[in-house]
């Protein structure tokens, strides 16, 4: 049986291969989830299951209607109706990975943005760790505190400082 995000991630599919430009809403679902886990007051409204689904509908589409495509304007508000915004960066990883390819996507959280030279660099690193190919995503995070913080799927390899740090401390 498909996971949530699965589903989620098939319709999104269906709907942009229908309206004919699939990497586009690809390359936009997954702007705006960044846009989304990057803005905590955003986030904090679009998953308040007291606000009605109506407002969280506007408050959506208030925030990325006029820069990105109707077809993922209409796509990512009804996500946040529906309740799911809390899994919009689960659901666009997932839509991500099945336009892929047989690659899977990584979400690669960093302070600054790192250089293509460093995304290839850790790509290839992550090919080992995950036993095939890899689609390296760079989002930057100021909440990171050097190092970075990687996502493939529903695995989390965290080799930031503060997780280093944090180590330490409860190894005192």
């Amino acid at each position: 049986m498909a996971s949530k995000e699965q589903a989620y991630a098939q319709a999104i599919s269906a709907i942009a291969a229908a309206e004919g430009n699939s990497d586009q809403v690809r390359s936009e679902i997954l702007a705006v989830s960044e846009a989304v886990e990057s803005n905590s007051e955003l986030r904090s409204n679009l998953t308040n299951k007291m606000l009605p689904a109506a407002t969280r509908f506007q408050i959506m589409t208030d925030s990325i209607s006029g820069k990105v495509s109707d077809t993922t304007l209409s796509i990512v508000s009804m996500i946040a109706a529906n309740g799911q915004a809390g899994n919009l960066s689960a659901i666009a990883a997932s839509f991500a990975s099945a336009g892929a390819g047989s690659a899977q996507l990584a979400t690669v959280r960093s302070a600054v943005a790192l250089t293509d030279a460093q995304l290839q660099k850790l790509s290839a690193n992550l090919v080992n760790v995950v036993g095939g190919p890899v689609e390296v995503r760079n989002i930057v995070d100021t909440s990171v505190v050097g190092g970075v913080v990687t996502t493939i799927g529903d695995r989390v390899i965290d080799g930031s400082i503060r997780s280093k740090l944090d180590q330490m401390k409860e190894a005192l």
